[in-house]
C-alpha cells in the first residue's frame, strides 16, 4: 500500500500501535487466566498470624523449596522479621541448603549466615562407615529406611517454643519428608511445643490417587511411615493433620496454614508459583509426575536414572537394549505415555560410569498416565526380556512398596499384573473415604 503523505503514515502508524497494544492486553488476559495466583501457607501466615509467635522462640524445618511468590527463602524472611525470634533450623534429608545426595550423612553445624544452630533430623547418631559412603546406592538402600538419627531429640528443641514447618512436598509416600514432618509432630506433642504447618500445594494435583496402601506396621520406616496409597493426593498440611488424629498417642498442639485460592484438580504449572527442586534429584514437575512409579525402580537392578540430566525419566541398564525395549513397552499401549529409545551413562549412583541401554518416559497425557501402573508394566518387561539380568533388592523394593505383595505378584505371576493393578483401587477407595473429614481444600 503507497502511503500518501506524512499526515495518512501518521495516522496508519497509530492505527497500527493501537492493534498492538489490544493484541498484547489480550495475550495478557489469556495467559493471566492459564496461570492460578494462590497464596502460600507462609504469604497467609506473615500477613495473618503473627501473633501466634511473637515473643516466643521460634524453630523452622525447612529447605530451599521454602520460597515465597518471588523467590525469597523463608528462612531469610523469618530471620529479617522483627515480629519472629528465629532460633534454630532443622534440615531434613538434603539438609537445609539440600546440598546432600539421596542417603547421604547430613552433620550439625552452626550456620554462619543466620548465626543459628542448624539440627539433622538425617543422621546426626548414625554415621555411615567408609566402605557405605563408597557406594550411595547401598547408603539409601539400608540408611533411608531406619528410624534411627531422623527424630528430633528433647534437647535439641528446648529452646524452641513454636516449631514451623515449611517444606514443598511432591505428592508420593515414598518421600522422606513427610516422615520428618510426622516425627516432628510427635516430639512437639511430647515436649508441649505447637507445631504450625505452613501448607503448599500438592504438585501433581490433589484429586488423582494409585495404590496399594502401604501395610502397616509390618512395612512401616522412614520411607513410609503410615498406611497412604502411594500417591495419596494430600498436602502436607492435611497429612499433617491426618497423621496427628489417627496415629499419634499423644496429641501435638497442632495449627495448620492453609493456602489461598488453591483447588485440588491444579497442578504446579497451573499456578503462577515458582519451581525449587525439593531435592537434588527432583529437578522439574516432569520428575515429580513420573515418580510415584519410577520410585521402585531404586528396588532394582535397573538404573532410575540417579547421576543424569533426567533422573527417574531416563531408566536402564548395560544389558538393556533401548531398541527392543522401547518396541515392546509401547506395543503395551499404557495410557498418557511413550517410550523412546536412550542411551545415557550416570555419572554417580547405579552403573556409574557404563553406558546403559533403556528408555526414557514421555508423558503426553498426564491426567491418563498411571505412574505406578506403568513402572510395574516397565519392571514386568525388563523381567520377561532379561530373566537373567534383572533381579530385586527385595526388603528395599518391598519397604519403599509398603507390602510384599507386588514383589511376590511380580516374581509368581499370581495374581496376573492387570488383577493386581485393579487390586489397588479397591485400597484407594477406602482410603479416600477415611481422608475426606482432613481435606483442607
Amino acid at each position: 500500500m503507497k502511503v500518501k503523505s506524512k499526515k495518512e503514515f501518521a495516522f496508519l502508524l497509530l492505527i497500527f500501535m493501537s492493534l498492538t497494544l489490544i493484541s498484547c492486553e489480550q495475550l495478557s488476559t489469556k495467559s493471566s487466566k492459564t496461570k492460578l495466583k494462590i497464596k502460600l501457607g507462609a504469604e497467609v501466615f506473615l500477613d495473618e498470624n503473627l501473633p501466634l509467635v511473637e515473643g516466643k522462640n521460634v524453630g523452622l524445618v525447612t529447605n530451599p523449596s521454602a520460597v515465597d511468590q518471588e523467590l525469597n527463602p523463608i528462612v531469610n524472611v523469618f530471620y529479617h522479621h522483627p515480629a519472629i525470634k528465629l532460633v534454630a533450623l532443622y534440615g531434613p534429608e538434603h539438609g537445609v541448603r539440600g546440598n546432600a545426595q539421596a542417603g547421604e550423612y547430613v552433620p550439625f553445624y552452626f550456620d554462619q549466615k543466620y548465626e543459628l544452630p542448624v539440627f539433622s533430623l538425617y543422621g546426626p547418631s548414625r554415621h555411615p562407615s567408609a566402605q557405605m559412603l563408597s557406594d550411595i546406592d547401598s547408603i539409601m538402600r539400608s540408611f533411608d529406611t531406619i528410624e534411627e538419627g531422623k527424630t528430633i531429640q528433647p534437647d535439641q528443641i528446648q529452646n524452641v517454643e513454636v516449631l514451623i514447618f515449611d517444606i514443598q512436598d511432591i505428592g508420593t509416600r515414598v518421600y522422606t519428608y513427610i516422615a520428618t514432618m510426622a516425627y516432628c509432630l510427635e516430639a512437639c506433642a511430647e515436649a508441649g511445643i505447637k507445631f504450625i504447618v505452613l501448607d503448599r500445594p500438592n504438585p501433581i494435583n490433589g484429586v488423582m490417587m494409585e495404590g496399594p496402601l502401604l501395610d502397616y506396621p509390618q512395612f512401616s520406616s522412614f520411607v513410609g511411615l503410615y498406611p497412604l496409597p502411594l500417591r495419596h493426593g494430600m498436602t502436607v498440611g492435611e497429612l499433617a493433620l491426618y497423621f496427628n488424629d489417627n496415629f499419634l498417642e499423644k496429641k501435638a498442639d497442632l495449627q495448620v496454614i492453609p493456602l489461598k485460592g488453591w483447588s485440588r484438580e491444579i497442578w504446579f504449572d497451573e499456578t503462577s508459583l515458582p519451581w525449587v527442586m525439593p531435592s537434588p534429584n527432583m529437578p522439574t514437575l516432569d520428575t515429580a509426575t513420573v515418580y510415584p512409579g519410577q520410585v521402585f525402580l531404586e528396588g532394582t537392578n535397573i538404573s532410575e536414572g540417579r547421576g543424569t540430566t533426567r533422573p527417574f525419566e531416563l531408566f536402564g541398564a548395560p544389558w538393556i537394549d533401548g531398541y527392543e525395549l522401547a518396541n515392546r513397552l509401547n506395543s503395551l499401549h499404557l495410557p498418557g505415555v511413550k517410550f523412546r529409545e536412550a542411551w545415557f551413562t550416570p555419572t554417580f549412583s547405579k552403573y556409574k560410569g557404563e553406558l546403559c541401554g533403556g528408555c526414557q518416559i514421555h508423558v503426553v497425557d498426564r491426567n491418563s498416565y498411571r505412574p505406578l501402573a506403568t513402572s510395574l508394566w516397565i519392571i514386568n518387561t525388563v523381567k520377561e526380556m532379561y530373566p537373567g539380568k534383572f533381579s530385586f533388592y527385595s526388603e528395599y523394593f518391598d519397604k519403599i512398596m509398603g507390602t510384599e505383595r507386588v514383589r511376590l505378584a511380580l516374581e509368581d505371576g499370581q495374581p496376573s499384573l492387570p488383577e493386581l493393578i485393579a487390586s489397588f483401587e479397591q485400597e484407594v477407595a477406602r482410603f479416600a473415604a477415611k481422608r475426606r473429614p482432613y481435606l483442607l481444600y
